[in-house]
């Protein structure tokens, strides 16, 4: 299998279009031309994708760090146990860790919400040459306080900050946000790690019946679960406002491991391949040092 073009174009959530989150199967198995594959198959041939995924982007890191024109900011959103950790760190796992930093976006403290909603997460941009991932990330702001919009209290906003009035708002300056950021040398990539009500269920159980696991669990787990249909109702919203030509969302099937990884390590590639960047040239003035530098060098016995 390889995660071509074609294949990872039919992630994106077309801008100006609904996001449709009932007409995308969290189970798909990559399309009809991967469908004569095994489940065993499948699985070989979406960590095969991943390997090459993988070797792929710490290259494309080197680059970029070399280059020196971008950051890489990676969007991470999904319901519990949708495999976002796993994600990161499978993805992720041949890149230089001096160059990523990885960001978990939790309830806010004190100091972030004598701020505007999106502080903490410009605070935590990367700076070019550097990936951030955001294990959550600015969205929790118009996805679950959203469903629990008794949590905007805690924000201080001016009265009658709610209504559909007050989400729209919030999806506009994300939206610019984002802008500003793009055209300042932040290339964005959002992925939405689409997992099923009945996957997650077994992923939870599984994570009490191992206890090697089950220090992942969390009461919380069970009660957001409670939700579920909100959150469903919350991420469409979301993702059909936001997802904007400089930014789309891209909808990632989560409820095959493998091939969430893989699509997802597919996607990471395309965007840094899309960027067009390349080595940096060395100055005839360098050039000459470098010159009298090897000359140096040679001439050093051993």
């Amino acid at each position: 299998m390889n995660a071509t073009k074609q294949t990872i174009e039919q992630l994106i959530v077309e801008p100006g279009k609904p996001a449709r989150l009932d007409r995308r199967d969290p189970a798909w198995d990559g399309g009809p031309e991967f469908r004569h594959f095994s489940h065993d198959e499948l699985k070989k041939d979406a960590a095969a994708v991943l390997a090459r995924s993988v070797q792929a982007l710490e290259a494309a890191h080197e680059l970029l760090w070399a280059s020196d024109r971008y950051g890489l900011l990676i969007v991470l959103q999904a319901m519990d146990a949708a495999g976002k950790d796993g994600t990161i760190r499978h993805v992720m796992s041949g890149v230089n860790p001096q160059g990523v930093d990885v960001v978990s976006f939790k309830q806010p403290s004190a100091e972030e919400l004598g701020h505007d909603f999106l502080w903490r997460a410009s605070k935590a941009l990367p700076a070019r040459g550097r990936i951030a991932i955001f294990n959550r990330s600015h969205y929790e702001d118009v996805i679950a306080v959203r469903v629990h919009p008794e949590w905007l209290d805690r924000q201080h906003l001016s009265p009658g900050s709610d209504g559909e009035t007050f989400w729209k708002q919030r999806y506009e300056s994300i939206n610019g946000f984002e802008r500003h950021i793009e055209r300042n040398g932040t290339k964005i990539v959002k992925l939405f790690l689409h997992v099923s009500k009945h996957e997650q269920r077994k992923r939870l159980l599984a994570r009490l019946d191992h206890p090697e696991k089950e220090w992942k669990f969390s009461a919380t787990d069970l009660a957001e679960r409670a939700h579920w249909e909100e959150y469903m109702h919350a991420f469409e919203d979301a993702l059909t406002a936001t997802s904007t030509p400089w930014a789309p969302w891209y909808v990632i099937p989560a409820d095959r491991k493998p091939l969430m990884r893989a699509l997802a390590a597919s996607v990471i590639v395309e965007t840094v391949s899309s960027l067009g960047l390349s080595w940096p040239e060395v100055s005839k003035e360098q050039r000459a040092a470098d010159v009298r530098a090897r000359e140096a060098l040679e001439a050093e016995s051993d």
